[in-house]
């Protein structure tokens, strides 16, 4: 058989964020597909890394008093460590101060300059640093705040250098709709054509505001932006722009990036355009994955509910996390991290099903055949039908792996686990165990089932690999887990009769579901505590009397084209003075709805322009999850009356 390779990457991970359930289900899924083809014989490349450049590094520690670099080399650990504990089996780990990554953005750049689709120009307008990203002024919410994170953004106006990537929109629509499989799931290609079909605009791709960040070539006084940086992580990795470049000749194009759906735009539209400029091949696909939230509330430091990797895997063991995060949703779309469910499925799908088949087999080769492997040497048509589902289960798996569906994967696998359970319910090894004329079948049966589970722990193996080898351990065999072709893996009756089973071992203790609930609720703060932190954050009165609050009568309602979350109100706040306000209510209240209102107006903060609209007060409101209920005060109020 011929070398056959693969190539696959997770994003690279910012080394100032705190590394959480997000970045561990793309790494675990971009672990399984690679255990996964290594078990198929291909050659495997798994790249991930850390983005360590940019204005948010440089001032976290200058705030700190170290270098940049320095604060770099203290955080990556955080990544490398989890990876470590999560049993991830990445081929390489690239970091952006690699010397290596920044020959290969060097590269990229002249190439792209030599080609003349780099120019300098100013670059005026809204930038985040949080998310660094620019945005237009259309973009920003109320405040000028960014759409993403909420923070206040800057108005910058900076000298720049650009890339034209509006000259290649047709090009790359033209690829996307040739290359179905090029952004998947379905729904994010179809949200990126959109995108292009508006008009892509030509890129910033340079900042002179800060230094932390890899210099133009022969322009020291830019630094190459992000985007630029970050992306040929992909390339770099592989020895782009540097003396050995065998690698990407070996390995590129990438089968697959894998990134969250926040950051498709920068995979599906500047990256290709980028590779088009140089003339190298683009990816073969690019995979978002929903967003994970907690108990059904949106993962926010604020509201201290971002779930630590390290500890869950603690808590619950490494395996049963890797399990559930791919069996609990189909990848692509969002799902709900709930302990209830984690619980469930630990206690269900892996003790109950899997644990327990392999301890009732063991149980029963232990009691019947003194714990040795018995011969198989009587076929029924109970085993030709379970050969069957063996086989369609193995091309299941492999259908659904390789379109990363994840979900679908294991369901197939629990197709074969429930398969077993039955087949031993079937054949009755305890009824044949009592006619000594039926011991060559009992032997034959059991010897199905075990070698049943040793075809259950290969597929199990890219998923929950300590467990994998856990069950092998305990049949004893010695059969290699990873060398065989997709065919080979599938084939039956290979495990070595006349030797002994190893020591039962129990696989996934049940949880005792009311009590490990119990455990996870937090701790009550005392009193003084809550006076505490109460103190820590108060106010003064002068402060708080600096804020005008008026009555306000809403005289005019309307929708903002082009927004689902936006109205636009004339607002009476009495003696003449109408004000319009933009407000970002509209997922709550229809337009129609508001007119006639009396509501309390914060009548002294600055203009504010959202969706290019003049915003010149803001409505009071209370906000539960997506909802808004507006703060409504009795018609008798006239407008215009203070609220202290």
């Amino acid at each position: 058989m011929s070398e056959r390779t693969f190539y696959i990457t997770t994003p690279i991970y910012y080394v100032n964020d705190v590394p959480h359930i997000g970045h561990a289900y793309t790494t675990v899924a971009c672990d399984t597909i690679s255990r996964y083809k290594r078990l198929c014989g291909y050659d495997v490349n798994f790249l991930t890394g850390t983005d360590e450049h940019g204005q948010k590094i440089e001032q976290a520690a200058q705030k700190r008093n170290i270098t940049p670099k320095q604060l770099a080399d203290e955080v990556v650990t955080r990544y490398q460590s989890l990876w470590e504990k999560l049993n991830i089996s990445n081929t390489d780990f690239i970091r952006t101060t690699d010397e290596r990554h920044k020959e290969g953005v060097r590269k990229i750049f002249r190439t792209m300059r030599d080609k003349g689709d780099i120019y300098v120009d100013h670059y005026e307008g809204w930038y985040c640093t949080p998310c660094e990203t620019y945005l237009t002024e259309t973009q920003l919410l109320e405040g000028n705040a960014c759409p993403s994170c909420g923070r206040e953004t800057a108005k910058l106006k900076e000298p720049s250098y650009f890339f034209k990537m509006s000259k290649y929109g047709d090009a790359l629509l033209k690829h996307i709709e040739a290359n179905k499989d090029f952004i998947r799931p379905e729904s994010r290609r179809n949200e990126i054509i959109s995108f292009i079909k508006e008009g892509l605009r030509d890129l910033s791709v340079s900042r002179v505001s800060f230094k932390w960040g890899i210099p133009v070539p022969e322009d020291e006084d830019h630094v190459i932006y992000v985007w630029i940086d970050a992306l040929t992580n992909y390339i770099a990795a592989l020895g782009y722009g540097n003396a050995d470049d065998s690698n990407f000749g070996k390995y590129w194009p990438a089968d697959f990036h894998v990134v969250g759906k926040d950051i498709l735009r920068f995979h599906t539209v500047y990256w290709p355009t980028m590779l088009m400029s140089a003339e190298l091949p683009l990816p073969k696909s690019v995979f978002a994955h929903g967003w994970w939230t907690v108990e059904g509330q949106k993962m926010s430091k604020s509201m201290g509910n971002a779930i630590d990797p390290n500890w869950l895997v603690e808590k619950f063991g490494v395996d049963a996390i890797r399990y559930f995060l791919l069996r609990e949703v189909p990848f692509g779309l969002d799902g709900d991290f709930s302990f209830k469910g984690l619980i469930h499925r630990i206690n269900g799908d892996l003790a109950n099903d899997l644990g327990n088949l392999l301890n009732r087999t063991m149980g029963m080769v232990n009691r019947y055949f003194d714990g040795t492997v018995p011969a198989y040497t009587d076929r029924s048509e109970y085993d030709e039908a379970l050969e069957a589902l063996i086989s369609k289960v193995f091309d299941d798996v492999d259908t659904h792996l390789n379109n990363l569906a994840f979900n679908k994967a294991l369901a197939s696998l629990w197709e074969l686990v429930s398969a077993l359970n039955k087949y031993i319910d079937d054949n009755a090894p305890w009824a044949l165990a009592k006619d000594e004329a039926k011991k060559a079948r009992l032997g034959s049966v059991l010897y199905t089932v075990l070698d049943g589970i040793r075809l259950v722990s290969l597929l199990l193996y890219p998923f929950v690999p300590d467990t994998a080898l856990k069950i092998r351990k305990q049949l004893n065999t010695s059969l290699d887990i990873e060398k065989a072709d997709e065919n080979s893996l599938k084939a039956v009756r290979r495990l070595e009769s006349g030797q002994k089973l190893g020591e039962a071992e129990q696989l996934f203790p049940r949880i005792d579901e009311k009590e490990m609930l119990e455990s996870l609720k937090p701790a009550e703060k005392s009193a003084d505590v809550k006076k505490a932190e109460a103190a820590a954050d108060a106010i003064d009165f002068a402060y708080f009397s600096k804020m005008v609050i008026k009555a306000g009568k809403v005289v005019e309602s309307e929708r903002v084209e082009k927004s689902d979350k936006l109205l636009k109100l004339k607002v009476d706040l009495g003696d003449g003075d109408i004000r319009q306000v933009v407000s970002g209510i509209a997922k709550s209240y229809q337009a129609e709805e508001m007119l006639g209102k009396t509501v309390a107006v914060v009548a002294n903060l600055k203009p504010a322009k959202l969706m290019n609209i003049q915003s010149e007060a803001m409505i009071l409101a209370a906000t539960q999850a997506d909802k808004h209920v507006v703060i409504e005060l009795p018609d008798s109020i006239e407008a215009g009356t203070i609220i202290k």
